[in-house]
């Protein structure tokens, strides 16, 4: 039986827009709104969405690297809202993360030996010649020559950075990795072997993964289950074969309609139509509703729950009630 490692609970990041001469919060950006999911260890969850929905947001959140307006995040059993400072400090160890942008993620004055060796510094792990070991060991696992420690980030192509960043994160040893798009900014050609090179790791490893995306394409090819966000919330979650499968959300569909195809016969439909809502000013109801080609009555009066059970779907057509 596979156990819950991670569980978001009705988690909120709300940030505030000032106006005005005395500079005070007239309204406030939901960029994630009341989510919940869980992601059992050695799994992958992959989340994806359009480019302001929130995603990196909460893959930040759940580092702890962004306060939370409301909700509760737990990670192996523990709140960590309840954790004292000694424990967080251990905690960060388990958890890593993994930047969308070798370029700018690596500082160009450090080689990268001492790039990946730092988490080891900073957390006191071993003795000098046992923090070299980890290093060696790290980099030959990431596919690195040991021999390059002493050279920078400027000598590398982005393929062998990301390389990199992936090493420092996984010196440590942790146990939840979030990938906040880890192959976005690479040529296509070096992204197959990035994405092959995180699923070896992960068996090898025992690693579970967050793994943001738009790429839904990678999404399948990477994940367990699929969660799909829309402006701050989840709108659509299921096991990935069945969500790819049958889609049940209309935001789902749209985007897997979307996914590009190799055969150049196949034209692919037109991009979803309107426009982003500003995220500080939401409709009411749902938030998809000015976009949906199957929007209702309800769906302007009231915003939809997550319906269904290991499928579920924030959408008022789930609904017998409201669609009769």
């Amino acid at each position: 039986m596979m156990v819950d490692l991670l569980t978001l609970d009705n988690v909120s990041v709300h940030y505030p827009v000032f106006g005005g001469v005395l500079r005070r919060a007239k309204r406030w950006v939901r960029a994630v709104d009341e989510v919940s999911l869980s992601i059992a260890s050695g799994q992958t969850l992959g989340l994806v969405g359009e480019s302001g929905c929130g995603k990196s947001t909460l893959g930040r959140a759940v580092l702890g690297l962004r306060d939370l307006t409301g909700g509760t995040i737990t990670f192996a059993g523990d709140q960590m809202a309840t954790m004292t400072e000694q424990a967080r400090r251990a905690l960060r160890r388990d958890m890593q993360l993994i930047f969308q942008d070798p370029y700018a993620s690596l500082d160009p004055r450090a080689t990268i030996g001492s790039t990946i060796r730092a988490g080891l510094d900073i957390h006191g792990i071993g003795t000098r010649a046992e923090r070299a070991r980890l290093v060696t060991e790290t980099m030959r696992q990431v596919g690195l020559d040991p021999s390059l420690a002493d050279r920078y980030p400027h000598e590398f192509s982005g393929g062998m950075r990301q390389r990199v960043v992936m090493a420092r994160a996984l010196v440590l040893r942790p146990r939840l990795v979030v990938c906040d798009e880890p192959t976005s900014a690479l040529d296509v050609s070096i992204q197959s072997q990035i994405l092959n090179l995180l699923k070896d790791l992960q068996q090898d490893l025992g690693l579970t993964y967050l793994f943001i995306s738009h790429n839904l394409a990678v999404v399948e090819h990477m994940a367990d289950h699929v969660a799909v966000m829309y402006l701050g919330r989840i709108v659509e979650i299921a096991p990935r074969a069945e969500l790819f499968a049958s889609p049940r959300h209309p935001y789902t569909q749209a985007l897997i309609r979307s996914i590009p195809q190799p055969d150049p016969r196949h034209r692919n439909p037109p991009a979803i139509a309107g426009d982003l809502p500003s995220p500080d000013d939401l409709p009411s109801g749902c938030r998809f509703r000015g976009r949906c080609p199957y929007a209702m009555g309800t769906c302007a009066t009231a915003e939809p729950p997550l319906l269904g059970g290991p499928h579920k779907a924030a959408c008022w057509l789930m609904d017998k009630d409201h669609t009769q």
